[in-house]
Formats: C-alpha cells, structure tokens, sequence
C-alpha cells in the first residue's frame, strides 16, 4: 500500500477530516507522560491541544451532554495504574500496513466498504485522506483499535472490523489510537451507519 504524503500541513490535515461523520472524534495531543494512556486520558476530557495548532473534530463540543460530564460520550477514562489495566485490556495493537484501510473504514457506513454507497468512486479521495492522516504519525508510531480483527495483517476492506470493546458509555463504538515519540492521536466513530 501506497503511504507517502508530501503536502502533509494543516490545511491538508482539515482537509483529510472532512470524510469522517457527525460522531466522529479526531484530536491530536502532545505526548507529555512515559504512559502515553494519560495523553489519551487528556483527549477524552476535552484537556488536549493540538501541539500544531491544527484542526480536531468533535460534534460534541459544547454540547449539553459535556456540562455534566466532560468525558461524554468516552467512559471515564484512566486516572490510575489499575485504570491503565483495565484500558489496555480493551485495545489491540495494529500493523501500520493495517492502519491506512482502517480509517478508510472508520468512515464508511458499518465499518463496511461493501456497504458504503458509491464506494469505488469515492475510494481515491478516502484513501488519499487516510494517508494524510497517517503520514502525521512516523514510523515507528504504534496503533491501537477497540475491534476485533482476524489475521496478523487484517486487510480491513476484505474483512471488516469485529466486534468491540467500548470505550463509550455506549454499547458500541470503534477507533484507533496513534502512539508516537512526540504525539498521541484518537480517531473515534460512534455511529455504524
């Protein structure tokens, strides 16, 4: 798979966020802890700035859910160690060969290429967008997702994700967590349709 972006800045990066729907999270913070899951902890309570100043996505900003709980709609997220733990057992790591497709997915409708309305007139365009998204993390950077997956390479448009581990105060959710030497990225959907 085809990885090398050249225009990688923020306006090709808000353009890449573009294909995501109405509950979607994306953000990007700076890595300040050895134990990158209280940068993710960061993201999830709304703390985290984009450490470039770029574009996040997130539909749930200032709505009324956030005024009684700033986490919503993630669960509480880690505080502790034994938090840490619990956390960790919901995430598997994911090949970087995997993670281009994956957030291609992360957009279609039920995490399903095959069910994705026009799919292959729109594929370019996503792929394009996903590899912005992607080359924002170098190599070296671990990802992390909340599904399920059946091979040791998933190629996610011949078998979608499986099931879940909710990160939510839903029953479902589904993304990907980016760990670098510098940042810490979330892509989060909350919506199957």
């Amino acid at each position: 798979m085809k990885e090398k972006v050249t225009d990688l800045g923020e306006e090709a990066w808000a353009d890449a966020l573009v294909m995501y729907r109405q509950y979607t999270i994306i953000a990007v913070t700076r890595r300040e802890n050895e134990e990158w899951w209280y940068d993710v902890a960061s993201i999830m309570r709304g703390d985290a700035q984009d450490p470039r100043g770029w574009q996040s996505l997130d539909h749930d900003d200032g709505q009324d859910e956030r005024w009684d709980d700033p986490t919503f709609p993630f669960a509480p997220p880690p505080a502790t160690p034994e938090d840490v733990n619990v956390w960790q057992s919901r995430v598997k790591e994911i090949p970087r060969v995997s993670i281009e497709r994956f957030l291609v997915v992360l957009a279609t409708s039920y995490l399903d290429v095959k069910r994705e309305r026009d799919f292959d007139r729109k594929r370019p365009e996503m792929e394009h967008r996903a590899r912005v998204i992607l080359s924002r993390f170098p190599l070296g950077t671990r990802f992390y997702a909340n599904t399920g997956y059946g091979a040791e390479e998933p190629d996610f448009y011949l078998s979608p994700p499986t099931g879940g581990n909710p990160c939510s105060q839903w029953d479902w959710d589904a993304g990907l967590i980016a760990v670098s030497d510098a940042e810490v990225g979330l892509v989060w959907s909350f919506d199957a349709r």
